[in-house]
């Protein structure tokens, strides 16, 4: 049996990406999510998370979308104190590991502040898993005693922590046949599948450059044939990180 944590990123980005997630989830096979805590949804996204208790939520750590929670930084931000887009950290960059370090624990800690326990830890645009930023986040993933997405390779670090034996970037593997599934990770026994379910809004449409997909995939994740494939226990187990950590 397939052990599958369908997760949604993005949880607080705006109240349709929240209502698309919970939608996910309630009518779908959306089992986890991760939430931006320095979005204009993050209240909303905590307040809708205390309602769903079944679904997994864990932290979005975030370098390149949005303000800061903390005021204080340097070479995080640009002139205006924004976070610098992603594509200033295609090539050559420099971060004061401090400053990333300082930020992205206020992130969690706005999290826990909200009342909710995190599952897991990942990040917007896998920033995570650059040189200079990984170091950062397995302190934090230590600290905080989390699972954290495979998305980079823990031999390479010499760290091991929790985490699904797959990542799967691609959520269109949700439409395959039961077996192509299978066959698809036939080495794995825990597998992570990333979406990105939502409806859109003037937020979403003006600034985020992955918007009207967002729909195509909630459909995807509700549609009845895809809930019957992956619900059918015979073959696939749908569980959360928490689950994970537990060994279920």
């Amino acid at each position: 049996m397939l052990k599958l944590i369908i997760n949604a990123d993005d949880f607080g980005y705006s109240r349709s990406v929240n209502y698309g997630i919970i939608d996910a989830h309630t009518e779908g096979v959306l089992t986890s999510t991760t939430c931006l805590t320095n979005m204009p949804g993050a209240e909303h996204a905590y307040k809708l998370g205390r309602q769903h208790n079944s679904l997994g939520i864990g932290v979005h750590l975030t370098l390149t979308c949005g303000r800061p929670l903390l005021d204080s930084h340097q070479t995080l931000v640009d002139a205006d104190g924004n976070f610098k887009k992603l594509h200033h950290y295609q090539g050559k960059f420099h971060i004061d590991q401090d400053e990333l370090y300082r930020e992205w624990k206020a992130q969690i800690e706005a999290f826990l502040d909200s009342g909710l326990t995190p599952t897991h830890l990942d990040s917007h645009h896998h920033i995570n898993n650059r040189e200079q930023m990984l170091p950062v986040f397995i302190k934090l993933a230590n600290e905080y005693d989390l699972p954290v997405r495979n998305n980079f390779d823990q031999e390479l670090t010499g760290d091991k922590l929790v985490t699904t034996d797959q990542f799967e970037y691609n959520p269109e593997i949700m439409l395959a046949d039961t077996q192509t599934i299978l066959d698809h990770y036939n080495d794995a026994e825990t597998v992570e599948i990333m979406c990105h379910p939502a409806y859109l809004d003037k937020f979403i449409m003006e600034n985020s450059s992955y918007a009207t997909p967002r729909l195509e995939e909630l459909a995807a994740i509700t549609h009845p044939e895809t809930t019957a494939k992956l619900g059918d226990k015979e073959h696939f187990q749908l569980i959360t990180y928490t689950d994970l950590r537990r060994g279920e």
